[in-house]
């Protein structure tokens, strides 16, 4: 039952960022506030009063109670979904250039994506690396040493060209499968799934 309540605006936010390419951060944000409340509003006086029994029944309010929480979470996740949607068609939209290949309908573009906030944030690395004198030397703690050495972070950052830039940011950003492991992947997780529904429907 706690899945029930707070599991569907996740789903719903989820999906809607898949399939949807309206769907905003405004849109998500709000639906994921919306939501935990709707389901805290059921788990909180559902774990307060008692789930109650046919001898004695809960002093939980019918109508917060009453519902089947399977129920309720199909009602959950139909308003988080309308309540995205609705805030999202009234805020600004995601511009194509920051989708593509994220979700559901430019799946196979083939266009160079752009982070949002990337030129902030290149701009901001930019200004750290010219604050930094590369040739002073750095006192680190012995601490950060030792943390560094064994996370493998390498104590100087290595100098890259243009070139090697972008060929490493096409290479982070590369989304491409080869044709026989995706197919074995997704089947694999047809399996996994219909073993999870199975097993769920079985012992629920």
């Amino acid at each position: 039952s706690i899945t029930s309540y707070l599991g569907p605006p996740i789903a719903s936010v989820f999906l809607l960022g898949i399939f949807v390419k309206r769907t905003n951060e405004k849109g998500a944000f709000w639906g994921l506030i919306f939501g935990l409340a709707m389901g805290l509003s059921r788990m909180i006086p559902e774990f307060a009063f008692g789930t109650g029994s046919c001898v004695s029944p809960s002093k939980c309010p019918l109508i917060i109670c009453g519902i089947h929480y399977l129920y309720f979470a199909i009602i959950l996740f139909v308003a988080t979904c309308l309540l995205v949607l609705g805030i999202s068609l009234l805020t600004k939209p995601i511009e194509d250039k920051h989708l593509h290949r994220l979700c559901w309908t430019l799946r196979n573009s083939t266009e160079e994506r752009e982070d949002l906030g990337f030129d902030d944030w290149k701009n901001e690395d930019t200004d750290s690396k010219t604050d930094v004198d590369e040739d002073a030397p750095q006192d680190i703690p012995c601490w950060k040493r030792g943390y560094n050495w064994f996370c493998g972070f390498s104590q100087k950052a290595q100098k890259m060209s243009k070139e090697e830039e972008d060929i490493l940011l096409k290479k982070l950003t590369d989304i491409s499968e080869v044709p026989l492991w995706r197919n074995v992947v997704n089947i694999n997780a047809i399996i996994l799934l219909s073993v999870c529904v199975f097993f769920w429907a079985f012992y629920a």
